[in-house]
């Protein structure tokens, strides 16, 4: 049987089965299937203005690509020759076109092949495998998103949780842009953001703040919100939001807070460590987040790097659900099940 197949009865189902984190085999299958064919968060809210007409995106599943800006028009393009295979940009550049190092070829901003020395004579030259590969993209608001082999639109990935997105993604102001390693997969971090059970035990400051008893959990296709009312007295229709936190399939996190939004990115880097990127942007007049967000940051990496020690042990394979608490965990075990058959 295989280890892929989670019961759509969250009262039935066990969990993911412990050999998907710790068997590197399933890591780079999962860059294939999972992170190949979805969407990733690529640009920051002010993209669309400090890109450079030429600028790499690092670190985008072992595969050189980068955007290029020619006036208001931006491109996804492979950063990679297609004459004999070398890196065409190693480091951001202002350049009206691309030329390769290694034997000359050059290309324009959009990746259409423009010349190449020495291949007179040549025939069925150039044609369209001698341009740079144009890869998927979209932007909305101010975050760009890329896909390199999309098993669906960004739109349906984004779709169902009501947010105005165009207007919750503009008239955001950087405030943070920082990244570091966590000595866990990429998987068991996401987890771990896509259920509030664990509140009460691992964050107790923040469960001063917010009504745990009303925390609710949505899934949708491709994702999932979860909704955390405060404990600050009761308004019309009922408690304050104090948080929503949308999960979209498989690695981006956004949490929309009264002050503005902090996005988490989770980059696999091996089966047993990620590249957390945090980016934190504040809407005009307000003066950010406090204390509280880094500080349950700081215990979330705590708890799950426990957790992928224990995932090893001999003794554990998989587990069972909670029906009303780990909903979001369900929804997205079933769809690493679904990508990975």
């Amino acid at each position: 049987m295989s280890i892929f197949e989670i019961d759509p009865d969250i009262c039935r189902a066990r969990t993911l089965a412990s050999e998907f984190y710790t068997d590197p085999q399933y890591f780079e299958l999962s860059k294939e299937k999972i992170f190949a064919r979805s969407w990733q968060c690529v640009g920051d809210a002010s993209a669309s203005e400090t890109l450079r007409p030429i600028t790499l995106l690092p670190g985008f599943l072992d595969e050189p690509l980068l955007l290029t800006k020619n006036g208001d028009r931006v491109n996804c393009l492979s950063n990679v020759c297609t004459h004999r295979g070398k890196i065409l940009i190693d480091e951001p550049c202002d350049a009206n076109l691309i030329r390769c190092g290694y034997h000359g070829r050059r290309f324009s901003l959009d990746g259409k092949f423009l010349s190449m020395p020495e291949f007179e004579g040549v025939e069925d030259f150039p044609s369209e495998t001698d341009n740079l590969p144009q890869v998927p993209f979209q932007q909305i608001g101010e975050f760009i998103f890329a896909s390199i082999d999309p098993i669906s639109s960004l739109d349906e990935f984004l779709d169902g949780s009501n947010i105005d997105y165009a207007a919750e993604f503009s008239g955001l102001r950087l405030m943070e842009k920082r990244t570091y390693e966590v000595d866990v997969h990429w998987a068991l971090y996401c987890e771990n953001y896509l259920e509030g059970f664990h509140i009460p035990y691992v964050h107790h400051g923040l469960n001063a703040i917010i009504d745990y008893g009303s925390y609710t959990t949505e899934t949708f296709r491709y994702s999932s919100l979860q909704t955390a009312l405060s404990e600050s007295p009761a308004l019309a229709g009922g408690g304050e939001v104090a948080a929503k936190y949308l999960f979209v399939f498989p690695n981006t996190m956004f949490n929309f807070y009264p002050w503005g939004i902090s996005v988490n990115v989770v980059r696999p880097i091996s089966p047993s460590s990620s590249a957390i990127e945090f980016f934190t942007y504040v809407r005009e007049g307000s003066d950010g987040p406090d204390d509280l967000l880094h500080e349950v940051e700081v215990e979330d990496e705590a708890v799950v790097e426990s957790v992928q020690r224990g995932i090893r042990s001999r003794f554990y394979s998989n587990g069972r659900y909670s029906p009303t608490r780990e909903q979001g965990t369900h929804h997205f075990h079933g769809l690493i099940a679904e990508y990975m058959k």
